[in-house]
């Protein structure tokens, strides 16, 4: 019993300790424009969110259309959105390359370059494609939601839990998303 207990207090934590973990405010270059990109910029969003993204990824492509989907639900609701590669300035995820990708183009996504993995380091994210939602508050920046978009990567019609479209109608509702942690699947970040 006593292990028992134990398990589902540690299981509690787990997926409890990521909201509100604090983030300091982050400077990436957008590839498609060339521009800085801040935290500060959209301070005054509800939320911003955050899809880790790569060229050589086939889960990324995946989830093309349901990014799209997202973005055009939430963008009225003042949340923005922006993909991140934590592997951008290697061989094949050049400046150049991820200039070129027509879907971020097209949907009006900055394309961040995290090529340090700054960001993705301290948002601890592990997967392609993860998702992290932050929020700003009297204190900071903070992670309101880690992990999957939904939960099936691949056939979107066959996807019964929509992880991050709940966690973004619980945060414009002035909740805390129930679950703040979700098992993301997809490529592994090399770091």
């Amino acid at each position: 019993m006593k292990v028992f207990l134990g398990c589902f207090v540690l299981s509690i934590f787990w997926t409890s300790a990521v909201f509100g973990q604090k983030i300091s405010n982050i400077k990436m270059v957008d590839a498609v424009t060339n521009q800085e990109y801040t935290l500060e910029k959209n301070k005054s969003a509800k939320a911003q969110v955050f899809i880790f993204y790569t060229l050589k990824c086939p889960y990324s492509k995946l989830y093309n259309s349901r990014i799209k989907a997202l973005k055009e639900k939430y963008t009225a609701a003042n949340i923005t959105f922006a993909l991140v590669n934590p592997h951008a300035g290697q061989e094949s995820e050049t400046q150049e390359k991820l200039s070129n990708l027509s879907f971020a183009k097209d949907n009006k996504l900055p394309y961040l370059m995290d090529d340090q993995q700054v960001f993705t380091k301290m948002t601890e994210v592990k997967k392609i494609p993860e998702v992290v939602i932050i929020t700003s508050g009297p204190t900071g920046y903070s992670i309101a939601y880690r992990g999957a978009i939904d939960n099936n990567a691949q056939a979107m019609q066959s996807a019964t839990v929509h992880h991050l479209s709940a966690a973004l109608d619980d945060l414009i509702n002035k909740d805390r998303p129930s679950p703040t942690v979700t098992r993301a699947v997809g490529c592994n970040i090399k770091y």
